[in-house]
């Protein structure tokens, strides 16, 4: 392959860490049965590599029991199954301006069929979201909370210990989307009060697509999203109500699920902490560097702030998809486009009708790197 520069960690980390590819290949070659389809020896082994990643997330995120980890193909579903599983009509639910689609669709799906109600807490243009605001709208059967942690346009990190309190005090449930925080920034959901976490396999955690899940407090019933064979209490007519079995419809994805537990013990021996510090130096670097070309903006918090790994910017007069096409056809830097997937943040953000370019680093991405990205962009705004 063409050398490139990978700045698109936001939507898909890349180059895995070599475990995982050999993680995925052995499964391939020597388990590559039905976990919890049959007895023989590549069966119980396949069943082993879910459980053997199931044990790692619960590590990563500090939950006590790994069976109350559903895995899934996305964050999306994970999303699609949290909320779809615990709302019921007449429900109110609170969302912030932040939110990725994964979670605004299915919401306003169920909204337009006339069984919940919505409000979303604005945030402004640099992902700052205001609390009173939020307690403001809590009503007597808001049923649920839905978060992102991290914005995947803006890059700000929403308070969820505050957020949590809150759901405490007026007794709903909290749901966590942390597409862009899983595996950069510590969570212990225990600590944090969190009810459920979604969260992708394909980002931070390092794995391959088609990965991720969601996890739910042992005290909560979420109905299933899918119906079908679990392996297990076949005689019934109804999902089974273990765990994980009751969430997890259909012959698993063993391959996949064998990398992503690959890509978590890689993450576990760097930790979220070293890579969150790593992923904000290089951040700052790329926004004093972007910010001293004339005509640039710079969305989300300022320099010196918090914020995950990835910086969105537009330039006046300069159509942001042409402007990333030129960076990858002149340049080999691959960066990110268009309104990724988030109206109401470019809303806050005042570009919905431009967009932005999003440069999103990773745990292996180099100062170097955000270097070329900075001389390219130059180079471009200024011919």
């Amino acid at each position: 392959m063409e050398k490139i520069i990978y700045l698109d960690h936001a939507a898909t980390s890349w180059p895995k860490p070599a475990a995982v590819g050999e993680a995925m290949m052995s499964a391939l070659e020597y388990a590559g049965a039905n976990p919890g389809r049959g007895s023989h020896r590549m069966a119980v082994q396949a069943s082993r590599i879910l459980f053997a990643t199931r044990r790692e997330v619960a590590t990563l995120f500090g939950i006590k029991n790994p069976n109350d980890i559903a895995f899934g193909s996305n964050t999306t579903e994970a999303l699609n199954l949290a909320i779809q599983g615990v709302l019921r009509d007449g429900d109110h639910v609170i969302a912030t301006m932040a939110e990725h689609n994964s979670v605004r669709r299915p919401l306003e799906f169920l909204r337009r069929q006339g069984k919940i109600e919505v409000d979303y807490v604005p945030v402004t243009a640099s992902g700052i979201m205001d609390m009173k605001k939020m307690e403001q709208m809590f009503r007597k059967n808001t049923r649920l909370v839905v978060c992102t942690h991290s914005s995947n346009l803006l890059g700000s990190i929403l308070p969820i210990e505050e957020i949590s309190q809150l759901c405490h005090t007026y007794q709903a449930l909290l749901l966590v989307d942390a597409a862009q925080s899983a595996g950069v920034i510590p969570v212990d959901v225990g600590q944090l009060g969190i009810d459920m976490l979604a969260f992708p396999g394909h980002k931070g955690l390092l794995g391959p697509q088609g990965t991720g899940g969601l996890y739910i407090a042992p005290e909560l019933d979420v109905q299933p999203l899918l119906h079908g064979g679990t392996g297990s209490q076949s005689e019934a007519l109804e999902q089974p109500k273990v765990r994980p079995d009751r969430y997890e419809a259909g012959t698993p994805n063993t391959v996949g699920i064998a990398g992503l537990g690959a890509g978590v013990k890689h993450v576990l021996t760097m930790t979220p902490a070293l890579i969150y510090q790593h992923e904000w130096e290089l951040t700052q670097h790329m926004m004093e560097g972007l910010s001293s070309i004339k005509g640039i903006r710079l969305l989300g918090p300022g320099i010196g702030q918090p914020r995950t790994g990835l910086v969105s910017f537009i330039v006046e007069g300069y159509d942001s998809a042409q402007l990333a096409f030129q960076l990858d056809r002149n340049y080999d830097i691959a960066v990110r486009s268009g309104f990724h997937c988030t109206p109401l943040a470019h809303e806050a953000a005042g570009t919905t009708t431009t967009g932005a370019v999003r440069a999103s680093v990773g745990y292996n991405s180099t100062k170097e790197e955000v270097d070329e990205l900075i001389r390219a962009v130059t180079e471009l705004t200024t011919e």
